[in-house]
């Protein structure tokens, strides 16, 4: 797919709604327009929603990423949700959310035909391409924290709408006249994957987090890339990618020694020399 299509119709807000019925903790709210799900689904956790409402907008004009970097997609082209969460695991654990967040879309793009894997922390790629954003934000609420997971994955985008070159599409990405899904089955299956997998890391104590850590690395592209790490500041580091360790931060063997960087800590994670 290198082009626009010349029909983009709006997400089925009634098969969805049918569909959501039948999704165990989950609700939803479709808007036809938001600046951010994120934002809309913080307002809601304010006003005492429970978990597992998913806020999602058929277009969102100012999504967020991480350190407020902006990004719009044309209407019709994208899925775009924010799933609001009131994690009960340790504050230690919560930096594993966003990471589980990104693994979990991957899987559930895995299981739509596609080789998605995903690189540290929680981009996702496909053919070593951007496909899916991820930002986790944590709210104070009068009910405790709360976590906004917000998620926008490129369907049907041509080569010619994508915002950077290192970006991609599920329809660009589709090889050997593979279907591309529908809008409204990437957003239920990626829903209902990151759903099951919050589930089972919030029931299941250290075997769960242990299981989640393995499988999260088995399928982080980052790990054995030479990579350059850019630091807040200007500065930078060149190693190689080991392991993420317990706490989710990534391991680089540098010349200077073994170094450890969480989300918060960095700018950029690339390849080397890219």
């Amino acid at each position: 797919m290198t082009g626009a299509p010349t029909s983009r119709p709006p997400l089925d807000s009634s098969a969805l709604a049918e569909a959501f019925d039948k999704l165990p903790d989950l609700s939803l709210e479709l808007l036809p327009e938001a600046a951010s799900t994120n934002q809309v689904a913080a307002e809601r956790a304010r006003a005492g929603a429970p978990e597992g409402l998913v806020v999602v907008a058929d277009h969102q004009t100012a999504g967020r990423g991480r350190l407020d970097r902006t990004w719009e997609t044309p209407p019709g082209t994208a899925v775009t949700f924010s799933l609001m969460l009131r994690p009960s695991v340790a504050p230690a654990a919560w930096p594993w959310l966003p990471l589980l967040t990104g693994h979990t879309v991957a899987k559930a793009l895995r299981a739509l035909g596609y080789d998605a894997r995903v690189k540290w922390p929680n981009d996702v790629l496909v053919d070593d391409r951007k496909v899916a954003g991820i930002l986790v934000e944590r709210v104070e609420t009068p009910d405790g924290p709360a976590a906004i997971v917000g998620a926008g994955i490129n369907v049907d985008l041509g080569e010619d709408e994508l915002p950077v070159a290192t970006a991609t599409s599920l329809g660009i990405a589709a090889h050997d006249g593979t279907a591309v899904p529908d809008r409204e089955t990437v957003l239920l299956d990626v829903v209902a994957a990151v759903r099951e997998g919050y589930d089972a890391w919030q029931a299941g104590g250290e075997a769960a987090a242990s299981r989640l850590a393995a499988s999260y690395s088995a399928n982080c592209a980052t790990i054995g890339q030479e990579v350059r790490v850019d630091l807040p500041g200007g500065e930078s580091m060149t190693g190689t990618a080991t392991a993420v360790d317990p706490d989710g931060r990534l391991v680089v063997d540098t010349v200077g020694g073994t170094e450890r960087v969480g989300a918060g800590d960095v700018v950029h994670v690339r390849p080397a020399g890219k």
